[in-house]
């Protein structure tokens, strides 16, 4: 390949990679596993070359795919320890405002709940769903990665499309400002041990999901009874901790320090003026990865 059809090319794929990007976020769940995946698609799109390509935005987001379905794969191969199987990386933005490249990472309103349900899925099921429901690409285009028929991929999304309408991901409230109220409200009153307050912010019914990286599994509380008693733990270190607000996949929520190291993220969906879930990340490593963009916003 020439060096100016190279330089042609990764002009058009600098364009694309916003998009391309929030493509590997869906199909993957996870920020650094996104940026591989483009890596590994820049690589097989130099190589390849575009001489009789049409749609070239088309199929470099073809390519960026079948990247992220081998990662599925093999990730789905590597999971037979539960440790592995941690929540989705939160996109954490400073809260004044999504960054350009958030912008596009979250175009379509895609929330850690949704992720969550997305990885329940099967590859083939999550990229059926993801490039048909969230991109609009035709099944003919997605049937020859899969190696099924058109009207076998439409099946696959089909499928997926009822697990995430059964899973019940929560819309969260329209006014904006009402939920940073509730939110501010919640962490006001877990870093004070007014426990009294909690039960004023939560649903009933809330859903508190913990990740605290390879150190153990996963947790899953569910009940605002249940969820207060997890914040007690919080209003124990309460007097060294400082909270950061951050937007947290485009909803308000917070950065937690601990003598000045991140500590936790904290993400929240308010419904009907009451938070219904929680999305809490306890892997000082990961949290300090994520909330770079906050961290550095002192």
């Amino acid at each position: 390949m020439h060096a100016d059809e190279t330089d042609w090319l990764a002009e058009r794929f600098e364009e694309q990679r916003g998009h391309l990007r929030a493509v590997a976020y869906r199909m993957l769940g996870s920020l650094t596993e996104a940026d591989d995946a483009l890596q590994d698609a820049w690589i097989r799109v130099s190589r390849a070359g575009a001489d009789d390509v049409e749609n070239v935005g088309g199929w470099m987001t073809t390519i960026v795919a079948r990247v992220c379905l081998n990662m599925l794969r093999s990730r789905k191969r590597r999971r037979e320890e539960p440790l592995e199987a941690g929540l989705p990386d939160p996109v954490v933005s400073p809260e004044g405002g999504l960054q350009p490249e958030d912008e596009a990472l979250l175009a379509d309103s895609v929330g850690l709940a949704l992720l969550v349900v997305l990885d329940t899925l099967t590859p083939a099921e999550r990229l059926a769903f993801v490039l048909h429901d969230m991109f609009d690409l035709p099944f003919g285009d997605i049937a020859p990665m899969v190696g099924r028929s058109p009207e076998a991929a439409r099946q696959l999304a089909s499928r997926a499309r009822r697990r995430v309408k059964g899973a019940e991901v929560p819309e969260p409230d329209a006014d904006f400002e009402r939920q940073r109220e509730v939110v501010g409200a919640f962490l006001a009153a877990a870093r004070g041990g007014d426990f009294d307050a909690l039960v004023n912010v939560l649903d009933p019914n809330v859903i508190l999901r913990a990740d605290f990286g390879r150190r153990r599994r996963p947790e899953v509380v569910r009940g605002a009874a249940a969820v207060i008693g997890q914040a007690r733990i919080y209003a124990q270190i309460g007097k060294t901790a400082e909270v950061r607000r951050a937007l947290v996949n485009g909803l308000p929520g917070g950065v937690v320090l601990v003598r000045g190291e991140p500590f936790a993220v904290m993400g929240f969906t308010v419904r009907d003026g009451r938070i219904v879930e929680i999305v809490a990340f306890q892997d000082p490593e990961r949290v300090g990865r994520l909330a770079a963009s906050v961290l550095g916003h002192a």
